[in-house]
Order: structure tokens, then sequence, then C-alpha cells
């Protein structure tokens, strides 16, 4: 029995989109995202949001946006030169700010500069944070293996990014029955790099590109983590006739070549 992991009606294709800072470009890139259908998370800097209100985008303006919002250290500091005491401040207060402004609790984030340690980590893990994002480009489509490592497709400033949005949607007719994984997306980016090299044109083109298929899962960052969790968590019976899903969530997944829905706290017949 081979299983995998698919995304709502079965689709075996998400996007999502991480954009770090949290500086007042975002507000633009925002709206031309929910235009598009796009979903993402922002990474935010809990001190410009608190004291930047000249160049920042009002954290009222990300939770009305149907938008994750999410870390990005207190001061965007370059952690690996800090002590193990500026790093837990550094991400502790970044963390309790951002609850304290959005009245969420704030699970994920992205690493300042893509820079991080060991320390880093142990210390997001005592936080209770699920996930956080580096900086490295993959230019490849696969789930992530560790969540707070987690890798990007491809910046938007790629020169690649069209031809990997090209590969990515491609379709796969001919995959034998043991190499149907799922493929994500990630592109990642600071809004206020369209603004400085003055091509929003090239988001536009991303979005739109992306808005006529109706193959393609849309989700923030968290949304991604929370379902891969589930479908990792499911639980097969010794013979494999049936499925047994602990969360909150419906997952959908394809057994051999059955397209299979694990209800939420059910058991599902395979």
């Amino acid at each position: 029995m081979y299983k995998y992991l698919r995304f709502p009606d079965w689709k075996d294709k998400a996007v999502t989109l991480s954009y770090d800072d949290g500086a007042k470009d975002d507000m633009r890139l925002i709206e031309i995202m929910q235009k598009y259908g796009l979903k993402g998370t922002f990474n935010i800097c809990s001190d410009r949001q608190l004291n930047d209100t000249e160049n920042r985008t009002p954290i009222e303006f990300y939770l009305n946006s149907g938008m994750e919002i999410a870390m990005h250290g207190e001061k965007h500091l370059w952690v690996k030169n800090l002590t193990g005491a500026q790093i837990i401040k550094e991400f502790y207060q970044d963390k309790l700010s951002l609850e304290n402004m959005s009245n969420k609790i704030i699970r994920g984030g992205a690493y300042a500069y893509g820079c991080f340690n060991e320390q880093a980590i142990e210390v997001l893990k005592l936080l209770g944070v699920s996930y956080f994002r580096g900086t490295k480009e993959t230019l490849a489509f696969d789930m992530p293996t560790d969540w707070l490592q987690w890798g990007l497709t491809c910046r938007h400033k790629n020169e690649q990014l069209f031809e990997l949005l090209d590969k990515f949607l491609e379709d796969r007719p001919n995959l034998v029955v043991y190499n149907q994984n799922p493929r994500l997306f990630y592109l990642m980016g600071h809004s206020w790099e369209f603004s400085k090299d003055d091509n929003w044109e090239l988001i536009e083109k991303f979005g739109e590109i992306l808005s006529k298929r109706k193959d393609v899962y849309h989700a923030t960052n968290i949304e991604i983590f929370d379902y891969v969790s589930a479908y990792e968590n499911l639980i097969f019976s010794t013979a494999g006739d049936k499925v047994l899903n602990t969360s909150s969530i419906d997952v959908y997944l394809k057994i051999d070549d059955k397209n299979i829905l694990a209800k939420a706290n059910s058991t599902t017949k395979i």
C-alpha cells in the first residue's frame, strides 16, 4: 500500500508565500495577493511594529487580511553572534509582543538574515514554536523535513522564478505508483523590494498565472504545517483497511490509485 498526502479536494500542489520585516509595502502586497487568491505569512519585528509607525504596516491590517502574522526577531538581530540570553530575549520578546498586539498565539516565523544556530533552534523549541524559515533556496518543491529549518523554493528576485513556476505547474501523468509525492512552491521576499526595484508587475504576473489554475491549494505557512502534521499523525489499522484521524482537520490522501478523505476525529474505511 502506497500512501500520499493530498491537499484539500485531492490537489497535489500547494503554494505559500512568506514576506519579511513588516514594511509599509506589505499593504500593497496583501491587496495583490487577495486579488489573485494567494495566501502567505508576514514575519514581523515587534520593535519596528511598536516604534517605527512611519515605515510599518499596522497590525490591524494583517489581522483583517486572512494572512498569518509570524516572528522575525524583536530587533532583527544576527543571532549567531548573540549570547544565549540575548537569543532568548530576541525570540521571547518578539513572540510575547506580537501575541499581545494581535491577541493571537504566534506559532512560526523566519530567521532574520536567514541566520541561525543550534542555540536558536533550542530556544524556539522551548517557546513552543512550530516552524521557522531560513533563506536557503532549494529550487525544488519538496515538503519540509525539518520544520525549524524550513527552506524555500526561491525568492521572487530569482531569475528562474517563472521557469520554476512552469515546472511546478506541469502535469505529471506518467508517475509510477510509488513516486507521487505532493509539491509545494514556497516563495519568499520583502515587499519593499518591489518598490525599490520598481517591479510590482512581477508579483502581479505570478498571481495571475496561479489564479487561472484550479489544481493548486493556497495556504499560509502555519496552515501548511497544521495540514501536514494532521496527515503525518494518521493512524492506520494493521490490515490497512481503516484510517483514524485524531485531528480537527479533514485530511485528503491518495492510497495506491484511490482517493480517500479521512474525516476529522473519525475512523474512515479505506
